[in-house]
């Protein structure tokens, strides 16, 4: 019940805002000699935010400033971090180039939207890079076109990458420059959803004919070995099944396989496609009608009727009632993605237990 002390979720600013805001202030200082502060810049959606430089130096033919990353209320891993750009002119006729200075990772294998050997900044956040030093441009009165060389640096970005699916994409070296808005909504948890779809994007560019997603590592790591998969054909969908699934709606692969415990699997048999505990529940009165049709007896069906887990239901099975149950799981959570896929892609389910032992199986 609320005590009326909620309050509304703040909202934040992506890595790509922050390396538009950097680069701003870092070419306005390179144009004139002065670092603005705070730095503004204009979003596609059309917010006008300003941004403290916690950073600034400058040389000659150079000029280099940095914003920290404020994500608001949202947990991202990049929050607190120092967003670096250093602007100086490039080659006659080069145009706007970008490059990746510490940091921040290089694409080496194909599927992303940049070519191989690109910096993991993104098409997105080069374009909002690009408008911000055009805008600094022509406040300066500087001729254009611009040829300029733009090195955008996360200090520490190698070490919080290892806590991202940046390697599994085949990033290396750092952190990807995200962010289509320029805004970070809380708990959106866009820069996973947006890690599902590279995952995607990557594996058919490398002509994977069967890629698994799962709900957590104990699950991948036993449908990795139940396939013998390699690393780039595993997606972490996490609970984003329908994120997963409406995606691959449009971008096809021949196979996949989705794998994850009862509980979270339960959810989705049952029509969810977002799986967390706070966005979707067990429906106790559903499970209770598919224990009936295993002919579980009374006792377990009234357990099933109040249930909040599929765990409080599984304890109290025989163990070959725990597999029919796994396997009637499975199989509806089959129907749900088939029925969201809309065709174009077989599908199998795969049930874990908390050691990785398989318990239930449909479709392989």
């Amino acid at each position: 019940m609320s005590d009326g002390s909620e309050r509304a979720l703040r909202r934040g600013w992506t890595t790509g805002a922050c390396a538009a805001a950097a680069a701003r202030a870092a070419a306005t200082a390179l144009f004139t000699g002065r670092f603005p502060d705070p730095v503004s810049i204009r979003l596609p959606g059309g917010q006008a935010p300003a941004f403290p430089v916690a950073l600034r130096a400058s040389g000659p033919g150079w000029a280099r400033a940095g914003i920290v990353k404020d994500a608001g209320d949202d947990p991202d891993v990049t929050h607190g971090a120092l967003v670096i750009a250093e602007v100086k002119p490039g080659l006659a006729g080069s145009g706007i180039s970008f490059h990746a200075g510490e940091g921040v990772g290089t694409v080496t294998r194909p599927g992303l939207p940049l070519a191989v050997g690109e910096p993991a900044i993104n098409p997105g956040p080069r374009a909002m890079i690009r408008a911000a030093v055009e805008a600094a441009a022509g406040e300066a009165s500087q001729p254009s076109p611009l040829d300029l060389a733009i090195t955008i640096a996360i200090p520490g970005g190698e070490a919080l990458a290892a806590k991202t699916m940046n390697g599994r994409l085949g990033i290396l070296g750092g952190l990807s420059i995200l962010g289509t808005t320029g805004v970070v909504i809380p708990y959106s948890c866009s820069s996973w959803i947006h890690s599902i779809h590279s995952g995607i994007d990557v594996a058919r560019a490398a002509g994977l004919e069967h890629i698994a997603a799962a709900t957590g590592g104990t699950s991948e790591r036993a449908v990795q070995r139940l396939y013998e998969l390699p690393e780039v054909a595993l997606i972490d969908m996490g609970d984003f099944a329908g994120a997963l699934l409406k995606y691959l709606r449009r971008h096809p692969v021949p196979r996949l396989t989705l794998a994850g415990g009862v509980g979270k699997l339960a959810k989705l048999a049952q029509g969810a496609l977002d799986l967390h505990s706070q966005r979707s529940r067990l429906d106790g009165a559903e499970l209770a009608r598919l224990l009936a049709d295993l002919k579980a007896p009374d006792g377990v069906l009234a357990t099933a009727r109040g249930a909040e887990s599929v765990g409080e239901v599984m304890s109290a099975l025989t163990v070959d009632l725990r597999l029919a149950l796994a396997r009637a799981i499975a199989e509806r959570a089959r129907e749900v993605a088939l029925a969201t896929l809309a065709g174009g892609t077989a599908v199998d389910v795969a049930i874990f237990d908390r050691e990785g032992a398989l318990l239930g199986r449909a479709g392989a």
